[in-house]
């Protein structure tokens, strides 16, 4: 067998929509992921191959001829192998498909998941997680749980589960005497911009929301913040756990609520499927209990 060299599939998916669509905005609602998500995966895209594949102006975006010959080619290819799997999918013994955030798997989804398997022995789940949020394409799972806001997507059914709002944590010994003009910030690379909304929104001046030290993830960076390393931006929902068990301790009383939740998402077609809405109701069942 030949081996087939090919560039990154999520960047390639990115650059796909945003060339359908010729909008990255447009691009990102499909995949239901950041503008700026798909703008990476296009620039990545475009280191790998060495060509420009947009020209970027003031209207828009237009393809390049390069662009041009590799949005048909990705269409076609795409498109044969949705076709593909489903093809499979009608041979193969039936079972869900679940793709999830892999922070939300770890830190919500995988504790409550006994609950589940007690009420529903017989519901077959194939659990898949990511920390890439452009490889959680509803097309590609019976369903995923990704970030979300809550406005309508083409061709995609949305239940919003948990919301997303930041709160500071540190490690409880860091707390004692804190001073925000001393800080060290923890940052996840994958929201950047969080310190500065909070520090905005709660009204906390005189600290660079930009200095500090970046993580990987959101994880890491409580992690850090657990092991005295400086102070982080958790998600309220995802550190309960870290908060009950003495880890971590909340900074300060202020929480900055977002746009976003955490969000199943699905065809529409498959509303009716036994197996999805006895996961849906189960996980709506769960957030709604949390929430009070």
């Amino acid at each position: 067998m030949s081996y087939r060299r090919l560039p990154s599939l999520a960047s390639l998916r990115s650059f796909e929509a945003a060339a359908r669509h010729l909008s990255v905005t447009r691009a990102a609602a499909e995949l239901a992921v950041t503008p700026g998500a798909v703008s990476r995966g296009v620039r990545q895209l475009e280191a790998e191959l060495g060509l420009a594949l947009f020209l970027r102006g003031a209207t828009g975006l237009t393809l390049t001829p390069a662009g041009a010959a590799l949005a048909a080619a990705a269409r076609e290819g795409f498109d044969r192998i949705a076709a593909g799997v489903g093809s499979l999918r009608l041979l193969a013994p039936r079972r869900l498909t679940l793709g999830v955030y892999a922070l939300f798997a770890s830190r919500w989804l995988i504790p409550r998941w006994h609950r589940l398997r007690e009420r529903h022995p017989a519901l077959d789940i194939e659990l898949q997680t990511s920390t890439d949020p452009l490889a959680l394409v509803p097309g590609a799972f019976d369903a995923v749980i990704a970030v979300s806001d809550a406005r309508p997507r083409p061709g995609l059914a949305l239940q919003p589960l948990v919301p997303i709002a930041m709160m500071p944590v540190c490690s409880p010994a860091m707390a004692r005497g804190f001073d925000w003009r001393r800080a060290t910030l923890l940052h996840s690379r994958q929201r950047p911009d969080d310190w500065a909304r909070w520090l905005a929104a709660a009204g906390v001046a005189g600290v660079d929301p930009r200095a500090g030290l970046s993580f990987e993830s959101i994880a890491l960076a409580v992690d850090a913040a657990a092991e005295g390393l400086g102070v982080a931006l958790a998600i309220q929902a995802l550190v309960r756990a870290d908060l009950a068990a003495g880890r971590v301790v909340a900074l300060h009383p202020f929480i900055r609520p977002t746009s976003r939740a955490f969000t199943l998402l699905h065809a529409p077609g498959r509303q009716a499927d036994a197996g999805l809405a006895a996961l849906r109701d189960w996980l709506v069942e769960e957030a709604r209990a949390e929430a009070g």
